[in-house]
């Protein structure tokens, strides 16, 4: 049987933590979606598809070292739905502090209210990007400030070049 989790988020960028925790959760399951959430309300940095190409190129490495597979994929709705539709069986969380921590366990309830096959866990962040948050990334960023300790130097190059563009 293959155990499959799903880490969502908006990967908007995808940071230095959050491949910590798609690293360390890729040692726990057989096949890891990484589902980026699209919500029509929010103008982000990066499109979808760049967000997922971001992704399969930061991560791919570090998942099939772990012997896991990656999936990477877009989501527009509840990610209870989207793991239903990625057939896992956990929900992978990172959490960087007691205020995530608090937030998470949250909606691990509601999830377990809607899909009670479906278990959440857990990665603490560890502690050489506990602090990182990828809107300080793009702000930073924005601000013209160098972004490589928080984020891969593809994603440095991401964010260099798509500043560039709009100005």
């Amino acid at each position: 049987m293959t155990r499959t989790g799903i880490y969502t988020g908006s990967f908007d960028p995808i940071t230095n933590g959050h491949v910590d925790i798609i690293s360390r959760a890729a040692r726990l399951v057989d096949r890891l979606v990484v589902a980026v959430g699209v919500h029509h309300g929010k103008t982000p940095m990066f499109s979808p598809e760049h967000r997922c190409a971001l992704i399969d190129q930061v991560a791919a490495g570090p998942v099939a070292d772990a012997g896991c597979e990656l999936v990477v994929v877009t989501f527009s709705g509840l990610a209870v739905e989207a793991a239903k539709e990625a057939e896992a069986g956990f929900i992978i969380r990172g959490l960087r502090d007691a205020s995530d921590f608090d937030y998470e366990v949250q909606m691990a309830g509601m999830n377990g209210a809607m899909a009670g096959d479906l278990e959440t866990i857990f990665l603490p962040a560890s502690a050489d990007c506990r602090h990182i948050a990828a809107s300080l990334v793009r702000q930073i960023a924005a601000m013209g400030g160098d972004v490589s300790p928080f984020v891969p130097p593809a994603v440095a190059e991401a964010l260099q070049s798509n500043l560039a563009d709009r100005d």
